[in-house]
């Protein structure tokens, strides 16, 4: 039995009979002295309930009550100090993935958090200053248009949207019903079904030039069918054909990339010769292959020959940049 539900006990008795002795508490909860003073202890100093033990004639220990008239409910939610903690840590998380709009919301939430955890942490325990939520240095500039999307998609309406597409330095307009808010290194993306195009589509939000809420139903589609187009493949491009990667690392870089999860269904082996075979399912190789270029040396890829064939002709072009260099 937790703590939460042992205090729904004890709040029963207490609003139920005239007087609850210590004994009955620890014997109908299985708990020690101990154990049971400190629920006590937690629900008065902690959550305000007036609970008192004291006699008729003014002595202690005559077992324990709420006092007359004061006026008490157990609250809907009762946190250890350990789960404000985490949830202090998660509202930091949350701020540092989207300040501008999620910073002000969730601040009246923070602060009734800090205050319950005002006496159980040391007085100079100060959240903000000891953890960190470091994220790539590569981060896009914040998406400005962050809320009208997050509106839309809880609320399940239409988006009409000018998008500007950086591949082909194309802008267009388009009408979307949009699925889901995706957070993908340290970017925003929408998963969403495109009117314009019918079909299903990723934009980047920091792509988005302009948003605008539509007064339409947005059209749902199945969580299945967005996994299979859109979840299937390495990253986040997305086509309907699926490759598998096969990547062979050296021992040295198979240190790290063992440990690393690079989609749900890869595969990993380790060879008799120290090195490490990775396999990859990837529809869109441009993502894949920007990784690999960040391995280097420390990576070979041995098929699908495609891929092989890409990856060397990156490597060259690279090469050709410094050709005639100093």
């Amino acid at each position: 039995m937790d703590r939460t539900e042992r205090f729904q006990k004890i709040d029963r008795w207490l609003c139920t009979r005239r007087r609850t002795s210590l004994q009955f508490i620890m014997e109908r909860l299985e708990i020690s002295k101990s154990t049971a003073e400190r629920d006590i202890r937690d629900m008065r100093d902690r959550l305000g309930a007036p609970i008192d033990n004291q006699r008729e004639d003014g002595s202690g220990a005559g077992g324990y009550y709420y006092r007359e008239g004061a006026s008490f409910e157990l609250p809907g939610l009762w946190l250890s100090a350990a789960e404000i903690e985490a949830l202090l840590t998660l509202e930091r998380l949350i701020v540092e993935l989207q300040p501008s709009l999620l910073g002000p919301r969730l601040k009246p939430l923070s602060q009734r958090l800090e205050k319950l955890l005002a006496d159980t942490l040391p007085a100079n325990a100060e959240l903000p200053k000891r953890v960190r939520i470091l994220g790539s240095a590569f981060a896009r500039d914040e998406p400005e248009h962050f809320e009208r999307f997050a509106q839309a998609t809880l609320e399940r309406k239409r988006l009409h949207i000018h998008h500007y597409n950086r591949a082909r330095n194309i802008r267009s307009e388009r009408d979307i019903s949009p699925q889901r808010l995706v957070r993908y290194r340290d970017n925003w993306y929408c998963d969403a079904w495109c009117h314009t195009k019918h079909g299903l589509r990723s934009f980047a939000l920091d792509a988005v030039e302009q948003a605008k809420v539509l007064p339409y139903a947005a059209d749902d589609i199945p969580d299945e069918q967005l996994d299979a187009q859109l979840g299937a493949g390495y990253g986040i491009f997305k086509s309907r054909q699926r490759h598998t990667a096969r990547l062979r690392f050296t021992a040295t870089a198979a240190r790290w990339v063992s440990h690393e999860h690079w989609h749900p269904d890869q595969k990993g082996t380790w060879l008799a010769d120290g090195h490490y075979l990775l396999e990859v399912p990837y529809s869109d190789d441009r993502e894949l292959l920007m990784d690999l270029l960040r391995h280097g040396p420390e990576v070979e890829v041995l098929g699908p020959p495609e891929l092989r064939k890409a990856l060397i002709q990156r490597l060259d072009a690279t090469r050709q940049n410094y050709a005639g260099g100093s």
